[in-house]
């Protein structure tokens, strides 16, 4: 009885395979067959083969069952991970169709918003092939990560100014490879290369017309920045709190959280009742010199989000330097706070003697 139920479960088996087989081999020659086995796993397959992941599917499939089985470390359930990978393959459209997001077209319907819920561990080797292909088609390679990120609190801090093509000409398996890059790093790194190619995908340019990927508070100020500095005077502080200080301090809310954004906002007030250091700290329950050091957050993140304002804003305070003293002390607010000129480090105590012979 054994041996018989053996035999049907290895003609179940053998019929499984002919069947798959003839499916990939017998179908127009689209180049999947030279595509090696391992460039149809997702992240999360369990029971591969992994004596046969390097090897191209037309090479698998020239051999019988029998040899395949015979193969050192496979065994029952490792052939049925095999199907797996062949039925993938032979329901893929084309061998550059993605799978492993299903979701991923309803998503670019809503581009404007990020990607919910990204888990990396459904990525396939076929997909990150794609996003990589898309930023090479727009020429993004040379863009940092933090540029284009969601949101900077994902994204560790070190690879902020780390750029796409350095990891655009790598495979997955390469850079799970790479030192320091755990699980958080590369879900982190993917979705950044998943929210610029769902951005520009779909996108059909003519010859004249190019297309720029940037933080979306950026445009928005820039007009208006250029358009200010042809007037005579500068706007009233209720314009500049409008169109620049509210969109700056929401991308720092995005980046790095309410608290930091509160901080900022705080600093920017500009009038008599705005908080020192030493209240905000107090509020908060940190010291002063994490107060300044969340401060100073503020200014990297316009270093990798926006590093252009920085040139943007200066000739407000050279050109205007006569305007309202309300009005140019946001002007200069806001550029200490954002684009701070270098300068040595400064101990606490210095700090606040500054702040009380500005009081």
């Amino acid at each position: 009885m054994a041996r018989k139920a053996i035999s049907n479960d290895r003609y179940r088996l053998i019929g499984t395979y002919e069947r798959l087989r003839k499916a990939l081999v017998e179908r127009p020659d689209d180049g999947r067959l030279d595509k090696a086995l391992s460039y149809w796993v997702l992240p999360t397959d369990r029971r591969l083969p992994i004596a046969f992941l390097d090897r191209p599917l037309r090479e698998l499939l020239s051999q019988p069952f029998d040899e395949l089985m015979s193969t050192p470390g496979v065994g029952h359930k490792k052939i049925l991970g095999f199907f797996d990978l062949l039925k993938r393959a032979a329901k893929a459209a084309t061998p550059d169709a993605p799978f492993g997001m299903a979701t991923t077209e309803s998503k670019r319907q809503k581009p404007a918003a990020p990607t919910p819920g990204f888990d990396a561990s459904i990525v396939s080797e076929l997909l990150w092939s794609q996003w990589c292909e898309t930023v090479r088609h727009f020429e993004l390679g040379a863009e940092k990560l933090g540029r284009l990120a969601p949101t900077l609190q994902t994204l560790p801090t070190v690879i902020w100014h780390s750029r796409l093509e350095e990891y655009a000409d790598r495979s997955l398996a390469d850079i799970r490879s790479l030192k320091t890059h755990g699980e958080k790093r590369i879900n982190a790194i993917l979705e950044v290369f998943c929210t610029v190619h769902e951005a520009l995908a779909t996108a059909t340019l003519p010859e004249n017309i190019d297309v720029a990927i940037v933080p979306r508070f950026v445009p928005p100020i820039t007009r208006w920045l250029i358009e200010v500095v042809n007037q005579p005077d500068l706007p009233p502080v209720e314009e500049m709190h409008k169109h620049i200080v509210k969109p700056m301090i929401q991308q720092i809310r995005i980046d790095l959280g309410d608290q930091v954004a509160g901080l900022a906002a705080s600093r920017l007030c500009l009038d008599e009742n705005s908080p020192s250091v030493k209240q905000q700290a107090e509020t908060i329950g940190v010291t002063r010199a994490r107060v300044y050091q969340l401060l100073e957050d503020c200014a990297k993140v316009m270093d990798v989000r926006w590093p252009e304002g920085r040139w943007l804003f200066a000739p407000l305070s050279t050109r205007f330097g006569s305007s309202d003293p309300e009005t140019i002390g946001l002007v200069h607010g806001i550029v200490d706070l954002f684009y701070p000129p270098e300068r040595p480090s400064v101990s606490v105590e210095s700090e606040e003697e500054e702040e009380l012979s500005l009081s």
